[in-house]
């Protein structure tokens, strides 16, 4: 986490409504999904740790791959997608395991994200071949209780990534992530899976401001909730 503020640790303590909403929900499996750069894992991380949650995140840095791929896409795509796919399928299926010490589940993706990427990345032969695997294994997936999509802007989510500094991201170009962040678009706004909260996190800062992450987490466990919800922060300068 950045800076010296630590809302994932103690914003229960001061919040007798929220704790009484956590306390109330049905939810069990919280999915956070969102372009490179958007958060995701970070918060992922702040609501294991609020919650006491199990947490399961995308082990990106163990594809061999990834660091060619952002060199040169079109002659690594198709080994990157697939095997992101089989290591996410391998991940997503232990999630149906019980777990005793755990009343919540919170990873960093989901398994249908997976098309996301090979419908922007593959050829057509390609994708022919991806389809026919991905549709002997995705009903196998266990399905979150919520997704929550973090939506952010191009010029945001280069930030952060440079900001963090990672070297296998050196080589992501603004074009890629300005597609990829329609790509993204494009799907959630059309996902009907599950349980769906959109958040606009362009001018959040969940991470540093605990009113921030409050008013997240309040989003995230209000009752009696629609399908597809939109949460667009008023965010004072």
């Amino acid at each position: 986490m950045q800076g010296g503020n630590n809302p994932a640790g103690d914003i229960l303590d001061s919040q007798d409504s929220l704790q009484d909403l956590i306390g109330q929900t049905d939810m069990r499996y919280i999915a956070v999904e969102g372009v490179i750069g958007a958060g995701k894992t970070t918060l992922c991380t702040m609501l294991a740790e609020t919650l006491g949650a199990r947490v399961v995140t995308e082990q990106f840095e163990e594809n061999p791959f990834l660091k060619d791929f952002y060199k040169d896409p079109e002659r690594y795509a198709f080994q990157t997608q697939i095997f992101f796919l089989l290591t996410r399928y391998k991940q997503q299926r232990s999630l149906s395991q019980a777990d005793l010490f755990h009343r919540f589940l919170v990873t960093d993706y989901i398994f249908e994200k997976d098309k996301i990427f090979a419908y922007l990345n593959l050829e057509d032969e390609e994708l022919k071949l991806y389809e026919t695997l991905v549709g002997s294994i995705e009903h196998n997936i266990v399905q979150p209780d919520l997704v929550v999509y973090l939506q952010s802007s191009v010029p945001r989510l280069m930030q952060n990534i440079k900001h963090r500094g990672r070297p296998i991201e050196d080589s992501i170009t603004e074009d890629y992530i300005r597609d990829l962040n329609e790509a993204y678009n494009y799907f959630f706004f059309r996902y009907k899976a599950t349980s769906l909260l959109i958040v606009n996190a362009a001018e959040l800062d969940f991470v540093n401001n605990p009113v921030h992450y409050r008013d997240l987490l309040l989003q995230i466990f209000r009752q009696n909730r629609a399908a597809v919800e939109y949460y667009n922060p008023i965010v004072k300068t």
